[in-house]
């Protein structure tokens, strides 16, 4: 087996970083729980848990079942998807990692040992760099979006969403979802989007629904379900973001100058 780089999360983002490294020749391995909850599921490879295969700009992501399955997905030019949230799977066959990077988006302090990873990259709020990992990245939106830091720490969470909080649907009990609405439909103020426990999740402002949770899974209260874009263009539901692109561009220049760092090439 290559060398591949660990991705810890395959979420929007965490699959907008695979498919940069990925394109950029890396070998990537993506790490999920056994029932992924990313809303904009159409372009994440956490999918390829429940579908066995999901491709999102191109490029197929498929589900390893097992450890020994990993090296003929790569070399199929795929990138494989393994259940083992905890690493424990991977560190019982590698050790140390190559290169972990945490694309979850926990948004709290996520305790790492240094020596786990040669490159441990951290997304997000919850990264400090030297102490729970080796380089950080911004991933709230702004002037700072993107940026890689070797010293210091990224921007704690806010707790608000990006641009108009009535964009995020929230989960209004615990329980089961139900939807009554399809990533790329266009939707109205008012709208029944979904139910949780028998009470309705409705839109608090016109746009397309850019992302809801898979049905079927059970959701705990205020939980984001959903996403509404306002800005109204459909294709945007189907393509990776500008910010999940910005941040895997981050990450490739975090694994180049840390491999520049290691002496290695």
């Amino acid at each position: 087996m290559p060398n591949p780089i660990i991705i810890r999360g395959g979420g929007d983002l965490a699959t907008g970083v695979a498919i940069r490294l990925h394109r950029a020749g890396f070998p990537v391995i993506i790490t999920e729980l056994p029932q992924p909850l990313s809303v904009r599921r159409v372009v994440s490879f956490s999918e390829a848990v429940y579908e066995k295969k999901w491709k999102v700009e191109s490029v197929t992501a498929t589900l390893a079942a097992d450890f020994t399955q990993i090296d003929s997905i790569l070399a199929e030019n795929n990138i494989p998807v393994i259940i083992d949230p905890a690493l424990t799977l991977l560190t019982s066959h590698i050790l140390p990692l190559p290169t972990l990077i945490d694309a979850r988006l926990t948004k709290h302090f996520t305790s790492y040992e240094l020596s786990l990873a040669p490159l441990i990259i951290g997304l997000g709020p919850g990264f400090t760099a030297g102490k729970n990992c080796h380089a950080a990245i911004e991933t709230q939106r702004g002037h700072n979006l993107g940026r890689v830091y070797w010293t210091g720490s990224t921007a704690p969470d806010t707790g608000q969403p990006d641009g108009d909080p009535r964009r995020v649907l929230r989960s209004p009990a615990d329980g089961v979802i139900n939807t009554h609405a399809q990533i790329g439909d266009f939707v109205t103020t008012g709208q029944l989007l979904a139910e949780v426990n028998g009470q309705p999740v409705t839109a608090a402002m016109d746009g397309v629904l850019r992302g809801l949770i898979r049905p079927g899974l059970e959701v705990g209260k205020n939980l984001k379900i959903g996403d509404i874009d306002p800005r109204g263009i459909r294709e945007y539901c189907f393509t990776v973001s500008d910010k999940a692109l910005a941040i895997g561009g981050a990450a490739l220049e975090a694994i180049l100058a840390g491999t520049g760092k290691r002496g290695n090439r």
